[in-house]
């Protein structure tokens, strides 16, 4: 008995101890959000609009939000700029990628693994060199600066089926028993993939679109490169960092506070919602690879 009560008092210990850290953590992680969501519902009007010294506003107020909307910035054409690419580039690479991995988890082929050992070699080279050659590409079919939102997103899907690794993982986890009797049964490819193998993906379906959704919505680098010195063709993220460089920074602080504070929004809902087939996306991709 008396090891019993021990090991109980040792289990407690240790979880209150890893319960006080991960407060902590999270706290830290928190607090820079915390920040801008308060500092985003200070009054532009009634206290200085640049930073203070002081974290709760004294006065609460819709200023900022209501300069974002209103017809004093581009704010909705770049929040729409930045949905439209995020929504394709979702669509075009979740397609891609659940093609290619099918094709390479249950298609047998001259230089199958050639061609996988060759992408995954090439995926570990860094996109940003390559920014020269795809900027000018670009340029010749016009779609640069005001033509950058269909450029980021022929970009973003072309070569999108090089990410196939945890997709195909979790296609190795399907038995292969069923596509073989779905071909005895007289089923092509296609209606494999569509009406079998489809319905059993969903996790990895949403983790596909999720993370292919998120790069193009956080994307900066390269969004700025091929959109500069058009306002038109601008992202959130290009557009509010050209925004406090061009205009007072000390003015547009909370502005800038409130407009980061709308494009975490979406991010946020959509992790929220679809976090259970997010994790299971994530884990029964890598099973087998």
């Amino acid at each position: 008995m008396a090891k019993q009560h021990n090991m109980r008092t040792r289990k407690r210990i240790s979880n209150t101890i890893a319960y006080i850290v991960l407060i902590l953590i999270s706290i830290i992680w928190l607090f820079p959000f915390v920040c801008l969501v308060l500092q985003s519902f200070r009054s532009y009007i009634t206290e200085l609009g640049g930073m203070v010294d002081y974290l709760v506003p004294k006065k609460f107020s819709l200023d900022s939000y209501k300069f974002l909307f209103s017809g004093e910035t581009k704010f909705l054409k770049w929040y729409g700029n930045t949905l439209i690419i995020a929504i394709f580039v979702a669509i075009g690479q979740t397609a891609f990628v659940l093609c290619v991995s099918y094709a390479l988890s249950r298609m047998r082929f001259k230089g199958r693994t050639l061609l996988m050992r060759f992408w995954l070699i090439l995926g570990m080279f860094p996109g940003f060199l390559t920014m020269i050659c795809l900027y000018f590409l670009l340029k010749q079919f016009g779609l640069t600066q005001a033509g950058a939102v269909p450029g980021l997103i022929l970009i973003s899907v072309a070569s999108s089926g090089m990410g196939y690794y945890v997709c195909k993982g979790y296609f190795d986890t399907i038995p292969k028993s069923l596509d073989e009797a779905a071909r005895i049964d007289g089923a092509t490819r296609a209606q494999i993939f569509i009406k079998m193998i489809i319905p059993l993906s969903k996790p990895m379906i949403i983790y596909t679109a999720l993370t292919a959704f998120m790069a193009p919505w956080c994307d900066y680098v390269f969004a700025s490169y091929v959109a500069f010195g058009n306002d038109n063709g601008y992202n959130v993220a290009v557009a509010m960092q050209r925004w406090v460089w061009t205009n007072d920074f000390q003015g547009y602080f909370t502005r800038f506070c409130a407009g980061g504070v709308l494009v975490a929004i979406p991010v946020t809902v959509l992790f929220l919602c679809l976090q259970k087939y997010y994790v299971e996306g994530v884990t029964g991709g890598a099973v087998k690879g």
